[in-house]
């Protein structure tokens, strides 16, 4: 099987994190994306679950700008009282 190099940018303390969780586990980098990358082809998914964080939510990205917009009218704080509580 001829073979391919991919390369990709990441945080440098992730990759370093990385290198010693696979070194743990007896196995290379390289050996760890190729089993992500065949799991991935093979069940034509991600093989855990991914989901939006509500804090970048456009809701909440407005409610912040809003909270700053007053901080900086006011130069205080902003004290919010939740609804749904």
């Amino acid at each position: 099987m001829a073979q391919a190099m991919v390369n990709f940018r990441m945080d440098e303390t992730l990759k370093e994190k990385m290198e010693k969780t696979c070194k743990d586990m007896g196995l290379t980098v390289t050996a760890a994306y190729t089993m992500f990358a065949t799991k991935v082809t093979r069940e034509r998914k991600i093989p855990f679950e991914i989901t939006a964080d509500p804090f970048y939510s456009d809701e909440n990205m407005e409610r912040l700008r809003k909270n700053v917009a007053e901080m900086e009218r006011t130069g205080g704080t902003v004290h919010e009282v939740s609804l749904s509580d």
